[in-house]
């Protein structure tokens, strides 16, 4: 289980590093009046510091040490 854990780590870590976001479109009522209704796109970005997966990654290598150590 820790082992698993700690490459799910570095590799969630390292996949952070390279894109430090995702951009996402839904829709959005503008009107809603009876049977009319009126919707707009509107795009959503989701960004995080790069820090976030480099603290991901060294969680993963420390786990997964820990983990081949109790073996």
């Amino acid at each position: 289980m820790g082992k698993s854990l700690g490459v799910l780590l570095i590799v969630v870590g390292l996949v952070m590093l390279v894109w430090s976001g995702f951009t996402y479109t839904k829709k959005e009522k503008i009107i809603d009046a009876g049977a009319i209704e009126i919707t707009a796109d509107k795009q959503e970005t989701v960004n995080w510091p790069p820090y976030v997966g480099a603290l991901a990654m060294v969680a993963g290598v420390i786990i997964y040490i820990a983990a081949k150590r109790r073996q």
